[in-house]
C-alpha cells in the first residue's frame, strides 16, 4: 500500500516561482541572491500556513546551490540540491522555538555556528516561532545574532511579530507575508484537484477558500477533509453539509420573500435554518454580508469587489437589479444593528425575527420604516385590520385635518391615531377637557391637540386666533422637561442624562429657569433652547413661555461625596422617596 501523504506537504513548493501569493517577497529574496546582496539575518513574519517556513527551506536551498539559473532559482541536481531534497543536508538546521525556547537550546545553537559548511557557501539556521524564545533566550541570542560569522545566516519566523524584542527587530531584515487572496486560493486548490484527478465546481472551492480565511496550509488541509467526505466528487451541498455552511441559497430566497412583502415565508425559512442546527448570530451576519454582496454588485464599478464565482456574480447581479439602492442600505442597517443587539437579547430568536420582519417591510408603499439613513424601528402590521378598525381610523384622521390638525412632534398623525385607537383614548375626558393637554405615556394626547394649531412658521406667533395660551405651573414646565428628555436620540444620552438631574424653576408667570452646572452645558442648553421651547409650548397649549439659562455659582454646585449627601440631594428633589424611606424605615449600608 503507497504511503499517503496530505495535499499540504505533497504540493509544498520547492521553488520561488512554486510560491503561491508572495511575488513581491520571491522577487525580492531572488534579486538579492542573483546579486550577491545577502543579508545576515532575516524576519519573516506574517499569519499562520502563508509560506513562511517554506520560503526560508526555499530560500536556504538556493543560496547553497553549486550551479544556480540565471533567474535566481536553484537547479535541483547538484549535490547540495539532493541533499535538500532527501533530507541530508548539514547546512540547514531548523530549530522550534515552542519547545526548544530555553538559554540551554540557544547556547547550542551557538556551538553550531562555530562549525563552518562542508558543502556550499552558507550555513542556514531556521528558528520557526521565534516569539515563543524566554527573555533570557533572546539576551543570549543577541550577540551571535549582531555579528554571525560569514557563513552563517539566521531565518528568524513568526506569527506574532509584536511578541519580539525590538533589539532583535532591528538586527534582521524583516519580510511581512500577507494572506492568501480567494482568487489565488481557488486557483492552488484546482491544480491539485486535476493533478489528483477530482471533479470539483468553483463554489465548493470558493467555500473552502473563505473557510481557509488566508491561510493555504489550512485550505489544502480543508480540501483533504472534503475529498474524504465526497470520495473526490466537490460539490457546493456536499461541501456546505461537510463544513456545516449555511447555503447562500437561503439567502437568496430570503431576499427575494423581502422583495415580495412575504412576512410568513421569511418566518417560516427562519424556522428551517434552525432546525438544521444553525446558530442565530451566524445567520444575520451571513445576511449581512449577503446584503453587502448585492450592494456590490448593484453598480459595475464594485463589482471587482464582489468575491465570489462566476456563476454567482451573475445571481448577485440579476438580485440587485430588482433591489432598490434604498433598500439595501436600510436592510443592511437593519441587520447590523440586529448582530450587534442578538448577544445582549434574552429572547435571540425573537430578536432576529424583527429584523426579519423590517427587512420585508422595507419595500412596502408605505414609507414609515425609516429614512434610508437610519431605518425606524417600527413593526408595521403583519396582518390588515378589519374594515371596521380601518373606519374609525379614517374617521379620526379626517376630524384632526378639518382642525387644522399639524404635528409638531415626529410622529405622524396615523401613528398617534394609531396609538390612541389602541389605548382607548380617543373617548373624551372630563378632566383633559377642563384642564387643557395632559401626558400620558405617549405625551399629549390626539384630543388635546385639536385645540390648538400648531405649525413650525407661526410656533411663536402669540397672536394666533386659533390657539390659546393656557395657564400652567411648575410642575407641568416640569414634567413636560422630562418628557422631552424622554424623547431625545441615544446620541445625546450624555446630554440627556445631565438634564434629568436639572429642575425647571418658575420665575414669572410665563418664563422658567434652567441652572446648568458649567458653561459647556449651559452653551449646549442655548443651542437646543429653540427646540425646547417648541415642544414645551406645544405641550401646554402656552406660545408665550420663555427659558433662562443660567450657569450656577461656586456655592451652589453641590458635590456629594458619601450615601448620605446623595440621599439627600435626591428627597430635596422628590419628597417621595423621604416618604419611601420613613414607610419602610430604610438605612443606609
Amino acid at each position: 500500500m503507497q504511503e499517503y501523504i496530505v495535499s499540504a506537504r505533497k504540493y509544498r513548493p520547492i521553488t520561488f516561482s512554486s510560491v503561491v501569493g508572495q511575488t513581491s517577497l520571491t522577487t525580492t529574496l531572488k534579486n538579492a541572491i542573483a546579486a550577491e546582496k545577502l543579508a545576515h539575518a532575516y524576519l519573516f513574519c506574517g499569519p499562520r500556513g502563508v509560506g513562511k517556513t517554506t520560503c526560508a527551506r526555499i530560500f536556504a536551498k538556493t543560496i547553497n546551490c553549486l550551479t544556480p539559473q540565471q533567474d535566481g532559482e536553484s537547479c535541483g541536481v547538484c549535490e547540495s540540491c539532493k541533499a535538500f531534497d532527501e533530507g541530508r543536508s548539514m547546512n540547514i538546521h531548523e530549530l522550534d522555538a515552542a519547545s526548544n525556547n530555553s538559554v540551554e537550546d540557544i547556547r547550542e545553537l551557538i556551538k553550531q555556528v562555530q562549525i563552518p559548511p562542508q558543502i556550499g557557501k552558507y550555513k542556514v539556521f531556521i528558528i520557526d516561532e521565534v516569539h515563543m524564545l524566554s527573555s533570557q533566550a533572546f539576551n543570549a541570542f543577541l550577540k551571535t545574532l549582531e555579528e554571525p560569522p560569514s557563513y552563517v545566516i539566521f531565518i528568524l519566523a513568526t506569527t506574532e511579530k509584536h511578541k519580539i524584542l525590538p533589539t532583535i527587530l532591528s538586527r534582521c531584515q524583516i519580510y511581512d507575508f500577507s494572506r492568501m487572496s480567494i482568487e489565488n486560493t481557488i486557483s492552488h486548490l484546482r491544480n491539485v484537484a486535476q493533478s489528483e484527478g477530482y471533479n470539483t465546481e468553483d463554489d465548493a472551492l470558493q467555500l473552502i477558500a473563505e473557510k481557509a480565511d488566508g491561510g493555504m496550509r489550512d485550505a489544502l488541509s480543508i480540501f483533504d477533509q472534503m475529498v474524504s467526505f465526497t470520495g473526490g466528487n466537490l460539490t457546493y451541498e456536499k461541501v456546505c453539509a461537510s463544513l456545516n455552511v449555511l447555503s447562500t441559497e437561503y439567502y437568496f430566497k430570503l431576499t427575494n420573500y423581502f422583495i415580495d412583502n412575504d412576512v410568513p415565508q421569511c418566518m417560516i425559512l427562519f424556522n428551517e435554518i434552525l432546525h438544521k442546527g444553525f446558530d442565530g448570530s451566524h445567520f444575520i451576519s451571513g445576511l449581512a454580508n449577503h446584503m453587502r454582496q448585492l450592494l456590490v454588485a448593484k453598480d459595475s464599478t464594485t463589482l471587482t469587489l464582489l468575491e465570489a464565482s462566476e456563476k454567482t456574480k451573475v445571481r448577485y447581479q440579476e438580485q440587485a437589479s430588482k433591489c432598490d439602492s434604498k433598500f439595501i442600505y436600510r436592510a443592511i442597517k437593519l441587520c447590523n444593528d440586529c448582530d450587534q443587539a442578538y448577544r445582549q437579547s434574552n429572547n435571540k430568536r425573537l430578536q432576529v425575527e424583527i429584523c426579519l420582519i423590517q427587512c420585508a417591510q422595507l419595500t412596502s408603499n408605505d414609507d414609515s420604516v425609516g429614512s434610508g439613513r437610519c431605518p425606524n424601528k417600527i413593526l408595521k402590521p403583519i396582518f390588515k385590520l378589519g374594515s371596521n378598525a380601518q373606519q374609525m381610523t379614517q374617521v379620526t384622521i379626517s376630524n384632526t385635518e378639518s382642525n387644522n390638525f399639524k404635528p409638531s412632534t415626529k410622529e405622524t398623525v396615523a401613528s398617534l391615531v394609531k396609538k390612541n385607537h389602541e389605548l382607548n383614548l380617543d373617548k373624551p375626558n372630563p378632566t383633559q377637557q377642563n384642564a387643557g393637554i395632559k401626558l400620558n405615556s405617549l405625551g399629549p394626547s390626539i384630543k388635546s391637540f385639536n385645540n390648538i394649531n400648531i405649525s413650525e412658521n407661526n410656533a411663536d406667533n402669540t397672536n394666533n386666533p386659533l390657539s390659546k395660551n393656557k395657564n400652567f405651573t411648575e410642575e407641568d414646565i416640569s414634567r413636560q422637561w422630562h418628557y422631552y428628555i424622554e424623547q431625545m436620540p441615544t446620541e445625546r444620552r450624555a446630554m440627556s442624562m445631565r438634564m434629568k438631574f436639572m429642575r425647571p424653576r418658575l420665575i414669572d408667570d410665563n418664563t422658567f429657569e434652567i441652572v446648568a452646572t458649567n458653561k459647556q452645558v449651559g452653551q449646549y442648553l442655548l443651542n437646543m433652547k429653540e427646540c425646547i421651547l417648541r415642544e414645551i409650548r406645544a405641550g401646554l397649549g402656552n406660545f408665550t413661555i420663555q427659558m433662562i439659562v443660567r450657569v450656577a455659582e461656586v456655592q451652589e454646585v453641590q458635590v456629594i461625596t458619601n450615601k448620605t449627601a446623595l440621599l439627600k440631594t435626591m428627597t430635596d428633589k422628590n419628597e417621595n422617596i423621604q416618604r419611601f424611606v420613613d414607610i419602610l424605615n430604610l438605612e443606609i449600608s
